[in-house]
């Protein structure tokens, strides 16, 4: 029987809760399997550097969380078509040779706002955050049918360079940059920047501009009430953490390194008792 070594690359990911998550269902599903975090801040390498000796130590697959979801690009060998429309990686496969990147971000993502925010308008909504989780969601929302999407993110040309990739496969007029003020129109907020996260605590956004009409999302989910769900919450918002992303995006990562079919509502049950709290929104 196969024994499936698989890792997450990431930035202060001591706390992550993708070993677990992804070990007890792989035992469920019968398959040995050992998950390693191979944190960046511990090896102190850079990301392509931790993929090689991942590679020649003989890793199946390989998680990519903040910050080399954009950068491990160059160092794999092919893309599947959604990863290289999104310019960014969350899930790299190790087969016959080669590496090949996938994005189960968006997908993820997609599926926890509906099942999380069902009747949610998504008609206009601000992205903050550019980088590589903020692909995966731009190219979510879009394909859920929004049709005024907002980028924001602080370095302005990583905000431009998505948008410009939304255009090109989406059309014309539908994403756009934009100031954190284009939420006062908005019915919808997704975060996906590191703020907020247990090693970058903080706002992401002046609170002020929350409305009680106005859903929030966050892609962070350790902890899993960040400090701009709180706030939102408290003036009236519904809100949507990043649990259902995190569990439904590693199902479909875990398939794709193993070929076995998990059960989602199984991980999401798994998450909702390892964080003691429902993994939807509230």
């Amino acid at each position: 029987m196969t024994h499936y070594l698989i890792g997450l690359i990431g930035s202060g990911i001591g706390p992550s809760l993708s070993p677990a998550l992804h070990e007890r269902e792989a035992s469920r599903l019968g398959l040995r399997y050992t998950y390693r975090l191979l944190d960046l801040d511990v090896l102190r390498q850079p990301v392509g550097e931790v993929l090689a000796a991942a590679r020649a130590e003989g890793f199946h697959g390989l998680n990519i969380t903040h910050p080399g979801k954009q950068t491990v690009v160059p160092h794999l060998d092919d893309l599947v078509p959604e990863a290289a429309a999104l310019g960014a990686v969350n899930t790299v496969v190790f087969a016959g040779g080669r590496a090949v990147g996938h994005n189960t971000d968006a997908t993820g993502f997609a599926r926890s706002l509906r099942r999380g925010l069902p009747d949610a308008r998504t008609g206009s909504v601000v992205l903050l955050g550019a980088g590589g989780a903020g692909a995966a969601v731009g190219h979510a929302l879009l394909s859920l049918g929004t049709e005024r999407l907002g980028v924001h993110d602080v370095v302005e040309a990583r905000a431009e360079r998505l948008v410009e990739a939304l255009r090109r496969r989406f059309g014309a007029g539908r994403a756009f940059t934009c100031t954190p003020g284009a939420v006062r129109t908005a019915d919808g907020l997704v975060h996906a920047t590191p703020t907020g996260m247990a090693a970058h605590p903080g706002l992401p956004i002046d609170v002020s501009l929350l409305r009680e009409e106005l859903w929030v999302a966050d892609v962070v989910y350790r902890p899993l009430e960040t400090a701009l769900l709180a706030a939102a919450r408290a003036r009236g918002c519904r809100v949507l953490h990043g649990g259902g992303m995190v569990v439904l995006q590693a199902a479909e990562s875990l398939r794709l390194f193993t070929g076995a079919d998990p059960d989602a509502g199984r991980m999401l049950a798994h998450f909702a008792e390892l964080e003691g709290e429902p993994a939807h929104a509230s």
